[in-house]
């Protein structure tokens, strides 16, 4: 696979040799409005799936609910509303990055997002990359990446919108959306809030979901300012509180909590050129944590980190077929926290990027990285992607990488139990796919191959702690295949969408599979709408998986229901009811051992829009 990567590489460079200069007015305008222009621009032949407002309408308000539902991400949670990690293409948490606005936010100590931190009202899009993406993004980008977009739109326009949900197990949420600009000024703001007493029945069993409350806020806040035709200032905030019981579980009672505070700014200055591009941004990102082993004691253990980051992106248009950007990233990390001292960390990267189009029909892109870390030596780091449109019909993908990660403070430092003897993991990917592009329906199938080294992976120690090591190569390899069929007649509209995945994910020294890493995946979804109505239907199936102790948990199916109504569509104010139902069929399962998730539930939503 070295060979393959290096063979691109040099085809690549010889190809760059053809250019001339122009301008792109288009690109200017998309990276005006999106943080993260690099996952439009320098990402031709990656797999790419935007989720946009009204599937993320149609969903769960967590994360979790709306990509286990639309993608081919499999999700273990500790129970509903509890920790939530993602296998993404077999690979674990610590190896799927969140960007946050262009911003890698996975946490410093444990090196993963939790994904039911995350509320879905607070962004305007999500877009799922597929594939190795550590170049882009840096460490943890091994199997994907989750893009949380705050876009500006820059014309005229006012609109807002109050909702209320109430629902089973007493859960409660409200949330306000406005969206505002003009030509000079642009922005838009959230609150949300959500409480729920958690305590569902654990089917076939007398026992309930104990000590399983929960609430949290989020409050989103972003703006834009022309300073001059060629100057845009923006401005992005967000920060969420949560506080969480931790559930027991079938065997085992608990009365611990969990509060957790995560606050995100940043500031980015963007200068728009003819052919040159420019941006600054500086972040300033927060996580700190009180975790209580008995809710009803004071003594309680904690964590802070605070990360600064300074980026500048340059980005010329050397002409209409070939463009070129780099990103030079400082990043300082200082922590503190009762089980692991006060670790620190700094970071510099520079990278390459490069997008060549010889002709309408072939693109590819070139890329490299490297990292100087204060205490790891980060290997240099390269991805190559390419596209070529067959016909209007049929398009080919390929792209090759290697991505690494390095340990987090967890990883090195808990107390007891850290190894500062670990090393980074080291990674390689390839991807290939196709797309079928039709007026009736869109088909995508991509197969894969990633192949770790020195794998970070926590295990029962001789001393009876737990303790990371790096354990011997991994591979993972599947397909994933994508459906999408749309049809209109009159008022009346018809969506399906499908989503499979195959995935292998071995130790190479013990030929297991990895655990909780399902070998199939699926879901699907199927929308009807007519005029006032709109209905939906999704069902999801998991396979089998196996658990820490080998035992296997069994393969379950989920269906969900949702019917809207929009009682006024004229004048300036506007209503809609919601009714939904959730695990339509009463299904009992887990997705971790002996977590149960809830069993059918109901929610009503009313939505003001004015």
């Amino acid at each position: 696979m070295k060979k393959n990567i290096l063979f691109l590489l040099l085809v690549g460079i010889g190809l760059c040799c053809k250019a001339q200069v122009v301008t792109d007015s288009i690109q200017i305008l998309d990276e005006v409005m999106l943080s993260d222009a690099k996952l439009k621009n320098y990402a031709s032949g990656y797999k790419i799936t935007t989720l946009n407002d009204s599937i993320l309408k149609s969903n769960a308000i967590s994360l979790t609910g709306v990509l286990a539902f639309n993608s081919n991400i499999y999700f273990k949670e500790n129970g509903y509303g509890m920790i939530s990690s993602p296998s993404f293409r077999g690979t674990n948490a610590t190896q799927t990055a969140v960007i946050w606005n262009g911003i890698n936010i996975n946490s410093q100590l444990n090196g993963q997002t939790d994904f039911n931190t995350i509320n879905t009202t607070n962004f305007n899009n999500i877009a799922i990359r597929s594939g190795g993406g550590s170049v882009q993004y840096g460490s943890g980008s091994i199997g994907g990446t989750i893009h949380l977009n705050n876009t500006l739109q820059f014309n005229s326009h006012f609109n807002s919108s109050i909702s209320v949900i109430y629902g089973s197990f007493n859960t409660q949420q409200y949330n306000v959306l406005t969206n505002f600009g003009n030509s000079k000024l642009s922005g838009n703001f959230g609150i949300s809030y959500v409480d729920s007493d958690n305590d569902y029945k654990f089917l076939g069993t007398n026992k309930i979901n104990t000590n399983g409350e929960f609430n949290n806020q989020n409050i989103n806040a972003n703006f834009g300012f022309f300073l001059n035709d060629t100057n845009v200032v923006k401005f992005y905030h967000l920060i969420h509180t949560g506080i969480r019981n931790l559930s027991s579980t079938l065997v085992a009672p608990s009365r611990s909590r969990y509060e957790d505070t995560n606050l995100r700014n940043m500031l980015e200055w963007t200068s728009i050129g003819n052919t040159v591009q420019s941006s600054i941004k500086v972040a300033h990102l927060q996580e700190r944590f009180n975790y209580f082993e008995n809710k009803d004691k004071a003594n309680f253990s904690f964590g802070n980190v605070k990360t600064l980051i300074l980026k500048h992106n340059l980005n010329i248009n050397i002409s209409k077929k070939l463009k070129v950007q780099s990103i030079a990233e400082y990043n300082s990390i200082s922590a503190e926290g009762s089980s692991f001292g006060d670790p620190k960390r700094n970071v510099f990267s520079a990278t390459g990027l490069l997008n060549y189009s010889p002709t309408k029909k072939l693109s590819y892109g070139l890329n490299i990285r490297k990292d100087f870390t204060s205490d790891f030596k980060s290997p240099l780091i390269f991805s190559a992607d390419s596209k070529f449109e067959v016909s209007k019909e049929y398009v080919l993908k390929l792209n090759a990488s290697k991505n690494y990660r390095v340990p987090t403070f967890n990883d090195l430092f808990w107390r007891p139990g850290g190894n500062r003897d670990l090393v980074p993991e080291s990674s390689y990917q390839i991807d290939f796919g196709q797309e079928f592009i039709f007026k009736l329906f869109n088909f995508r199938l991509h197969t894969y191959y990633i192949t770790t080294t020195n794998l970070i992976q926590w295990r029962p120690s001789v001393t009876g702690f737990w303790s990371p090591i790096n354990i011997a190569e991994t591979e993972n390899y599947g397909v994933e295949a994508e459906l999408q069929v749309n049809k209109q007649f009159n008022a009346h509209y018809l969506e399906l969408k499908g989503n499979y995945s195959y995935t292998i994910s071995e130790n190479k020294d013990t030929a297991r599979q990895l655990i909780y890493v399902p070998l199939h995946k699926g879901n699907t979804s199927f929308s009807y709408s007519y005029k006032r109505l709109l209905m939906f239907y999704q069902h999801l199936f998991n396979g089998e998986v196996f658990t820490i102790s080998r035992d296997r948990l069994p393969l379950y199916t989920v269906g969900n229901l949702g019917i809207t109504y929009a009682l006024n569509t004229k004048g300036n104010i506007n209503y809609e009811i919601d009714l939904r139902v959730n695990n339509l069929y009463n299904t009992y399962y887990e997705n971790v051992a002996l977590r149960p998730m809830p069993n059918r539930n109901f929610t009503i939503q009313t939505t003001i829009k004015f």
